[in-house]
């Protein structure tokens, strides 16, 4: 008997698209909640979304169910009121005040069921930036994020949709919070998850670094690494390895260990300050070392000596990942082409318990006819909005 997960009985009313929205949805749904995804009759527009866009809609809508409305109908508008009275959370983020002009704001929803916790995920919170619209490359330009990570070649966005993705997480964390206040409260809330605010966030450790040392921080390609080893080095068979010795204690191992019996007995190597002063003496002997030995060699090594150490993989290697497949850090699903695969599971576990798939990825409209029939719609009626094209059901 599977136990009962932590969010279940919790219901979300999901208005959301592209990244940011259905993370947070994500987040709710994997951790139990019924998360039902509001989506015009032609689906949410992420889904069809090719080249960068491709991967975002398989990958933070499992365990959601597709409720195909009409929100301009009169009768798509009654039905939709009708699920955010049945809901604990509603969650959105599309541009500022699109949800108010639809009737479904916070102010005009919250009359409607006061103990309702309203999400909205948006560019920027309050201030004079709060009417722009924001992305998660516009955040990483204006927020320091894509000058750290270019450096010399210039502002460079990270590799990933950060802002974004936490963006969702700290959304998600912000309405359990509210949940867990409303069990004493009785009462719902307003609250809010932003782009900038999340990326400055992120860059809070430089902002901290440049006081405390008193010089301009220098984005990472360009900056003297803190340690005197913490680089990727080449291998015999033309790989790279990133290899790491963070500690004195790990220094003695490595130079013990590698014959760098010299370089551990040279007063001048004593502390970790000394051995970055001297990474010009230090970093050729080290790459000739790794220059001689394979890949998997540097690899067993390091992991035998518990330094730290990492192959240089891609994405698409995660998918055949040792460590991944055997820990329940893959959750499947099926691609809207019939594609069988698999996809990052939360990175959480919970009382040895990790989270997977338990609704595959959603047809458009999939659940449309159990969702109205949760709301009291008997079948006459659903048939009829369905004929009428107000709602869809696959």
């Amino acid at each position: 008997m599977q136990p009962k997960l932590p969010l279940a009985g919790i219901r979300v009313a999901e208005f959301c698209h592209v990244v940011m929205g259905p993370t947070c949805g994500l987040v709710l749904a994997d951790l139990g909640a019924e998360v039902i995804k509001v989506e015009p009759p032609e689906g949410d527009h992420t889904r069809k979304l090719v080249a960068s866009g491709a991967g975002f809609f398989p990958t933070y809508n499992r365990n959601k169910k597709s409720f195909a409305v009409d929100l301009k109908a009169p009768e798509g508008r009654e039905a939709v009121l009708k699920l955010i009275a049945s809901a604990d959370v509603v969650t959105e983020n599309f541009r500022p005040g699109a949800m108010d002009k639809l009737g479904f704001g916070y102010a005009a929803v919250s009359k409607l069921k006061p103990a309702l916790i309203y999400c909205s995920m948006k560019g920027f919170l309050a201030g004079p930036y709060e009417h722009r619209t924001g992305l998660d490359e516009v955040v990483q330009m204006m927020g320091g994020l894509a000058y750290m990570t270019g450096g010399r070649f210039g502002p460079l966005r990270a590799g990933a949709s950060v802002n974004d993705v936490m963006g969702g997480m700290f959304g998600a964390i912000a309405i359990l919070a509210a949940l867990h206040q409303r069990g004493s409260t009785g009462k719902g809330q307003y609250v809010q998850s932003a782009l900038f605010e999340n990326n400055a966030f992120l860059v809070a450790q430089h902002m901290m670094e440049g006081l405390a040392s008193g010089k301009p921080v220098p984005p990472m390609p360009d900056r003297i690494r803190a340690w005197a080893v913490y680089d990727n080095f080449k291998t015999s068979d033309g790989e790279l390895v990133f290899v790491g010795v963070v500690t004195d204690t790990q220094w003695k191992i490595f130079c013990e260990a590698f014959g760098l019996s010299e370089f551990l007995a040279d007063p001048a190597l004593k502390t970790n300050p000394q051995r970055v002063e001297a990474r010009p003496r230090i970093l050729p002997v080290v790459s000739a070392i790794f220059a001689r030995m394979s890949k998997q060699e540097v690899m067993d090594r390091c992991e035998s000596l518990g330094l730290p150490f990492a192959p240089i993989a891609k994405p698409d290697d995660l998918f055949d990942d040792p460590h991944l497949n055997a820990s329940g850090g893959l959750a499947r699903i099926t691609l809207p082409d019939g594609k069988k695969t698999k996809v990052p599971n939360l990175p959480i576990e919970m009382d040895g318990m990790r989270f997977g798939t338990r609704l595959d990825l959603p047809k458009v409209g999939e659940h449309t006819r159990e969702v109205l029939a949760s709301l009291g719609y008997g079948a006459g009626e659903v048939a009829s909005l369905v004929t009428r094209r107000i709602v869809h059901a696959a």
